[in-house]
């Protein structure tokens, strides 16, 4: 295996059969490329230079399966290889995915029954991607030796080929055991920040999105009073990074520092020390921060993340506050037409869905017939124009064929992206409004609506976040039927 592995330019290459010790070698290529780059910037900065290039690799994980140890009919959905040939992949920031890395790869021995392969591959680490403000205050004059010195991200090796389902291995190369290359990782977590105001090591793997700041407001009064009175978490992170703990389960004390102003898309972290926490993101409205904050929160593999927000209700018997569970999606939002083609279909997630019209029954109390009249199942078109309404004409008919419900303008592209990166969604959305029906959204209406349905809605979202982390469990959750022919083993 070592002699194929060296044949790919993978070097100093080791076998495993044990998950913790192929981590603690990944951690030890990374932790010394770091230091490589960080002695290398220190001596740039005061005027010396290297002459040579940086040997400064990310880390490799590869293993090669043959027939007989191929394992299609693996218990879950994920940690398996369907084919036989030779697989491997680039890594990045083992500590921040020590846990994650620990199972994908104890999942591989355990399916296949034949060590891995560590070792340095061929990719060097971008000089920002290890040093965040590296470039900030080079002198223009120093810009072409820093080029010259340090590689810098090079976007034409970074894309989402394999999520996506058009990639195809250059001769020569393994086929991906991952959706991400290293540099594809350190590229989102290095963005996480700029929108969200936190640093990633925070972002829990349960994940609520919202496109209204009352939604947010509810939950950080949820939040202090479970580290006020509970022990099921450890502690909130607002955007800086600003933390108070749970102080039955932590010494630290708070750290307060607010930026003086919120990034675009501010992120709230009610956590765990498992990350099964909760995340949620007021990511604004439109479909384009829909896209561009879960293209990152993807790397970090969540295990499922929900759409909970308002929307235009299109059927007469629907009223001001009632609840949409969206089985299907209009895509209209055309953000992902080039990486998700519209003969893709979105299919609802069981759990999530079965998880979602529990938490609506636990929370309001409604039973059988109750719970079809005040939560509507169906489609939600999602748009790009904030003002369809002024459509009218056009979108009726549109709508209409489609059997839609409800038009809002996240989630579909929440849910498409889900579907992409192969995490669990779900959207259950809130009717505000009845355009096509002369109930559009006016200062008095819309202040009793917020008052009187916000925090349940948040509350039903929290409560199926309990159902699907509690009761079904992370790996009955990720569905085989986001899964390729040919998916790569990580989850």
């Amino acid at each position: 295996m070592i002699e194929t592995f060296h044949a790919y330019g993978v070097d100093d290459l080791s076998l495993y059969d044990d998950a913790d010790a192929a981590v603690e070698r990944i951690e030890a290529i990374y932790d010394e490329s770091v230091r490589i780059v960080r002695r290398a910037f220190t001596r740039f900065v005061a005027g010396e230079s290297d002459e040579q290039p940086l040997p400064t690799f990310y880390p490799f994980v590869g293993i090669v399966v043959d027939r007989a140890r191929v394992h299609p009919e693996a218990p879950i959905a994920f940690g398996a290889l369907h084919d036989p040939g030779v697989y491997g992949a680039t890594l990045t920031r083992p500590a921040l995915f020590r846990d994650y890395y620990r199972r994908q790869i104890g999942l591989l021995l355990a399916n296949h029954g034949v060590p891995v392969a560590v070792g340095r591959s061929r990719r060097r680490m971008p000089l920002p991607f290890v040093i965040e403000s590296a470039t900030a205050d080079i002198r223009h004059d120093r810009v072409d030796a820093l080029q010259a010195a340090f590689p810098l991200p090079d976007m034409s090796s970074i894309d989402d080929s394999i999520a996506n389902g058009t990639f195809r291995s250059a001769p020569g190369d393994p086929k991906p055991l991952a959706l991400f290359s290293a540099e594809r990782v350190d590229y989102s977590l290095e963005r996480l920040y700029h929108y969200t105001g936190t640093s990633p090591e925070h972002v829990q793997r349960f994940i609520l999105l919202t496109n209204y700041q009352r939604y947010v407001e509810h939950f950080l009064e949820v939040a202090r009073a479970e580290l006020e009175n509970g022990e099921s978490y450890t502690s909130l992170i607002e955007p800086g990074n600003v933390v108070t703990p749970n102080p039955r389960l932590a010494e630290e004390a708070p750290q307060a520092h607010h930026p003086r102003h919120l990034p675009q898309m501010p992120a709230y972290h009610l956590t765990r020390p498992d990350k099964t926490g909760i995340t949620m993101v007021n990511i604004g409205v439109g479909p384009s921060n829909a896209k561009t904050i879960t293209d990152h929160l993807a790397v970090l593999r969540p295990h499922c993340w929900l759409m909970l927000g308002h929307c235009a209700g299109l059927r007469r018997s629907q009223r001001l506050g009632d609840y949409v569970l969206a089985h299907g999606y209009a895509r209209e939002d055309h953000v992902l037409d080039q990486d998700l083609p519209l003969f893709v279909t979105i299919p609802p997630i069981a759990e999530v869905q079965v998880a979602l019209q529990q938490a609506v029954v636990n929370l309001t109390g409604l039973k059988g017939r109750e719970i079809k009249t005040r939560m509507r199942t169906g489609t939600v078109a999602t748009t790009d124009n904030r003002n369809w309404e002024l459509r009218y004409d056009e979108l009726f008919e549109r709508l209409n064929q489609q059997r839609a419900i409800a038009v809002d303008m996240e989630s579909s592209t929440i849910a498409a992206n889900g579907f992409r990166f192969r995490v669990p969604y779900g959207t259950l959305l809130c009717v505000s409004d009845k355009p096509l029906h002369g109930e559009i959204k006016l200062r008095g209406m819309a202040n009793t609506f917020y008052r009187e349905r916000i925090d349940q809605h948040l509350r039903i979202g929290l409560e199926a976040i309990r159902i699907l982390r509690d009761e079904v469990g992370p790996d009955a959750l990720h569905s085989r039927k986001l899964r390729s022919f040919d998916e790569p083993a990580f989850r």
